[in-house]
């Protein structure tokens, strides 16, 4: 049975710059991963390719075990697949509603649109109370629970995340966590999540990969990431690159 996403020996350029280097990545259906690794390390680009914004040199990315190359991001986004880009990117002139409503541009049949609006009001119900005010005026918080919202307008079995507990306050970012946890669970929609803060991640996450210089590093069960005296060290006490350098490879060398 084929994986929800694969990536198959993913290679990207940025002309003579090697941004992913024989990337691979499973994520099955129902599940939560997380892509952790440093400034630069390749995660956005991860998310780029995924989304068709950004094609391989080389290798391959599938879902249900069907390639995208070639297709738009609309058409992936029919296939199932959907985002919370990096710094929620609401529109701030529009309304709560309005803005979910962009989110649906691929659902047809107006009593449609109407339950899936009435399942984002249920499933957050700050964003029932203001669905008439304008998305600029909301918190960073309540920003992140549109997006949220948005992105299951288009009825997704896949949600990438790109830093969705950025900029955030902490309370907040306990509420977003619990929201993704809620989403997974409740609605049985996968999420792929790019995370600098990896201890966050881990926390919530079943599985994790570690990227470094394009490279995956690391990968396993996200209770042995977080474990892993070795990655605790560099990871998630915010030891310089050279580091998270060291302790990867020691942790290759052992293998």
């Amino acid at each position: 049975m084929s994986a929800l996403l694969e990536f198959d020996r993913v290679n990207v350029h940025y002309g003579h710059f090697h941004a992913l280097r024989d990337v691979s990545y499973t994520i099955d259906s129902g599940e939560i991963v997380c892509l952790l690794g440093g400034n630069a390390s390749g995660k956005s680009t991860t998310m780029k390719t995924i989304l068709g914004l950004v094609h391989p040199s080389s290798g391959e990315v599938r879902i249900d075990g069907e390639a995208t190359t070639g297709l738009s991001t609309a058409q992936i986004i029919r296939r199932g697949v959907a985002s919370v880009p990096e710094a929620r990117r609401v529109f701030p002139d529009m309304t709560i509603e309005e803005n979910l409503l962009v989110g649906a541009y691929t659902v047809r049949g107006r009593s449609v649109l109407r339950a899936d609006l009435e399942q984002q009001y249920e499933l957050f119900p700050r964003l029932a109370e203001r669905r008439r005010q304008l998305a600029g005026t909301m918190s960073g918080g309540e920003q992140q629970m549109l997006a949220f919202g948005r992105a299951l307008m288009s009825h997704p079995r896949l949600i990438c995340m790109d830093e969705p507990t950025m900029g955030l306050a902490p309370i907040v970012v306990d509420q977003v966590l619990e929201t993704i946890t809620r989403i997974n669970r409740e609605l049985g929609v996968a999420v792929f999540m790019v995370e600098q803060n990896a201890e966050l991640a881990l926390s919530i996450a079943h599985r994790g990969y570690v990227l470094a210089t394009g490279e995956v590093r690391l990968a396993g069960p996200a209770h042995e990431l977080l474990h892993d005296e070795r990655i605790r060290e560099a990871y998630l006490g915010q030891r310089d690159e050279a580091a998270v350098e060291a302790a990867i490879e020691g942790t290759e060398g052992q293998r």
